[in-house]
């Protein structure tokens, strides 16, 4: 790949907060033993806020112990992989400190996949426990034969609630539950009595830092999920770098997040909530805005973290806008664009400079990128590299860099990009890793100053007879008509013109707008006074939703999908 000096010479640092170096000094350790400090140190701190039930850092510790130990009588022996099937409730926080304490390897599970997806995953990652919720079982059920799995570790929504709470919800059947069974070959357990089985000292696990402590699961435009192998060292380095770019005093904050845990994002953020002894409020459902809205109200959270999708709805929401953001000191966003419009209205409520977005992947621990936490931020860009991270844009046909202002494929290294690869696919692996940089297949922009834009897919950009679309930009302009509330474009192969595509879009109106011909002509007439002929979709279809992702963003191989059935009737 040949170098081009703007990139070497790292523009970006001139912009970065006076306070945050360039380089960093990191610790080898496993995370287990860079997160206990907090631990010791804060030990009646409150860690988790569960629908009103506070949990310290003392009981944290000591329920993980017991789990710890449990996984380790029961098969978890170092760097093998438990599967967590959970949504944000206890049980997986505490599953995620007892399977770091036991050498033992994270793999979160989305409660979203389809029993195929379950099957898939658990038997590609080798899997021989799962942590899952009464309320799956049946789905872990249909699919147990398929895999490896000997042990079943079932929790409950009830687990760890405040005991009126708990009760008065049995009584009144308002906590959802599902049945329980035995199953043939495979021991099944509730969690509250494994852990109650056990002792509460600590576990002595000594853990090589360069060994797996994550194995998360990552979908691809094409072909089956992918589980990317994160070390400790990945993890310690993001960790490092993350605290010395926000600069968060040790146990000063309270983190309010509904990135889910076996969403690297959300992992990332319970594991540095951890490591820095803040207090975190779980939020078990997403869609409940008025539980957010009413936990934001309570416990006055300084950090919010959370998907775009999730802060415009809120922005819909009354209850939000009433609410008093002077302890929030900032509010992070990722794993999809925000609206700059959206971003101009959020901050006119939590105030001026308090959005920061980030960018990275499951596959770099996960961030390569963020704005200042006090510097300039531009609107609509991803920021700037952190420290000890190098990027680069290279033309996805050549490999050849490309300047300023130009778009190309973001290219990245630096200590939190995976070095292992992803588990059991090594032609996988060696299109993504190469030479030690990661190729994101993200297309990007970078200014002047070396502030990045994220300007789409190398899969979502759309050939329309030799011309480049950027589908993003033709998302963004959709969404800014009065009448649409979210909007995707994607590519479809042009049958009159082989070699060539055609642009579609899917487009969910706001309640009350009708989806016919008057208001598809009415779009069209809309993009027509902001974007080029070529960029103006061929195809408008009006649909209920649009198929997402657990985190709130849009799937566009699977909208894909959908429109390319539509064209081929």
């Amino acid at each position: 790949m040949a170098r081009n000096n703007i990139y070497a010479g790292k523009p970006w640092l001139r912009w970065y907060d006076p306070e945050v170096p360039p380089r960093l000094e990191y610790p080898r350790l496993s995370y287990w033993d860079y997160a206990r400090r907090a631990f010791e140190k804060l030990p009646d701190k409150t860690a988790l806020i569960y629908m009103g039930q506070l949990i310290s850092y003392r009981e944290l510790d000591a329920l993980s112990n017991r789990l710890a130990r449990f996984l380790q009588e029961h098969g978890g022996e170092p760097g093998s992989t438990v599967g967590v099937h959970l949504p944000n409730i206890p049980a997986c926080y505490i599953a995620s400190l007892a399977i770091q304490k036991a050498g033992c390897v994270f793999s979160g599970v989305s409660p979203l996949l389809a029993p195929e997806e379950l099957a898939y995953q658990l038997k590609d990652s080798g899997a021989k426990i799962l942590i899952t919720l009464d309320l799956f079982f049946e789905k872990v059920r249909q699919i147990i034969a398929q895999t490896d799995l000997n042990t079943i570790i079932v929790a409950s929504i009830a687990d760890y609630l405040p005991a009126l709470k708990r009760l008065l919800g049995k009584l009144l059947k308002k906590i959802p539950a599902g049945p329980v069974t035995s199953l043939p070959g495979s021991e099944v357990i509730s969690f509250t009595r494994a852990l109650s089985s056990m002792p509460e000292e600590p576990v002595k696990v000594e853990v090589d830092p360069e060994a797996p402590a994550l194995m998360m699961y990552t979908g691809g435009t094409t072909g089956p999920p992918k589980g990317a192998i994160l070390t400790h060292n990945n993890m310690i380095h993001q960790l490092v770098q993350m605290t010395a770019w926000m600069r968060p005093e040790i146990g000063e904050h309270t983190i309010l997040s509904a990135f889910p845990m076996f969403h690297q994002a959300g992992n990332f953020v319970a594991l540095w909530s951890f490591s820095l002894g803040s207090t975190q409020v779980l939020v078990p459902d997403p869609r409940d805005l008025d539980y957010i809205v009413a936990a934001i109200k309570k416990y006055r959270p300084s950090t919010m973290i959370n998907v775009p999708t999730l802060f415009l709805e809120l922005l819909k929401h009354p209850g939000f806008r009433a609410l008093d953001f002077s302890d929030v000191q900032y509010a992070a966003s990722g794993a999809s664009p925000f609206p700059a419009d959206s971003i101009e209205e959020l901050e006119k409520l939590i105030g001026r400079g308090k959005l920061i977005e980030v960018y990275g992947m499951t596959e770099t621990s996960p961030i390569l990128t963020a704005l200042p936490r006090d510097g300039i931020k531009k609107a609509g860009s991803v920021g700037l590299p952190i420290s000890d991270t190098e990027i680069r844009l290279v033309d996805p046909a050549t490999g050849e860099e490309v300047p300023p202002g130009e778009p190309g494929e973001l290219v990245a290294r630096g200590p939190q990009v995976f070095t292992k690869g992803y588990h059991n696919k090594p032609e996988e692996t060696a299109k993504t890793l190469r030479d030690g940089w990661i190729y994101t297949g993200d297309i990007a922009v970078m200014d002047e100053d070396g502030y990045f834009y994220i300007v789409d897919r190398v899969k979502d950009m759309v050939n329309i007879s030799g011309f480049k679309v950027f589908t993003r930009l033709v998302d963004e302009t959709l969404m800014k008509h009065p009448d649409v509330h979210i909007a995707a474009a994607v590519g479809l192969p042009d049958p009159k013109r082989p070699g060539s595509e055609i642009l579609a879009c899917g487009v969910v109106l706001k309640p009350g707008r009708r989806g016919d011909e008057a208001m598809r002509q009415e779009i069209v007439s809309f993009l027509k006074n902001k974007l080029a002929p070529y960029k103006v979709p061929r195809i408008i279809r009006f649909m209920d939703q649009l198929p997402m992702s657990s985190v709130g963003k849009v799937l566009k191989k699977d909208l894909r999908k959908i429109m390319e059935q539509e064209q081929a009737r």
